[in-house]
């Protein structure tokens, strides 16, 4: 029974770190960063309307796409009565609307935070701001 359980295990731990799919030459190709490090989680949410079955990257057909990312960060304080509590997780969904994807390009959007205030950019491969968050809403 114990040996088992120690496979399901490696499966499962397995199975989360599986590759990334072959990058498609037809389509753009959008890789995510957060550049602090109480920047915890930046990942696909949904691709025009549609829930990403792999939050790790977006793969875009050429033209004009809404993308929606989920952002988890650490806010300095926790927002209790003194500042000298500890940090707490504030989760965020940021939308950028970006009109002119190319195929066989590659993007990177940045996610991060300024306190309580989250962010994105996107930009191409000659690192050009290319879109901005437009709106975002945070649960915490």
């Amino acid at each position: 029974m114990r040996r088992l359980m120690l496979l399901l295990a490696a499966g499962v731990v397995a199975g989360c770190q599986s590759p990334l799919p072959a990058v498609n030459p037809q389509m753009a190709w959008v890789d995510f960063s957060t550049p602090f490090p109480n920047d915890k989680l930046l990942m696909a949410e949904r691709l025009d309307k549609q829930r990403m079955p792999d939050g790790r990257f977006f793969q875009v057909t050429p033209g004009s796409h809404e993308l929606i990312v989920r952002f988890d960060f650490e806010v300095p304080g926790g927002g209790g009565p003194s500042l000298m509590d500890g940090p707490t997780e504030r989760l965020c969904y940021l939308t950028i609307q970006y009109d002119h994807f190319e195929a066989g390009q590659r993007y990177v959007l940045v996610g991060q935070s300024m306190a309580f205030t989250p962010g994105a950019r996107l930009y191409n491969a000659k690192r050009e701001i290319v879109a901005e968050d437009r709106e975002s809403y945070c649960l915490m």
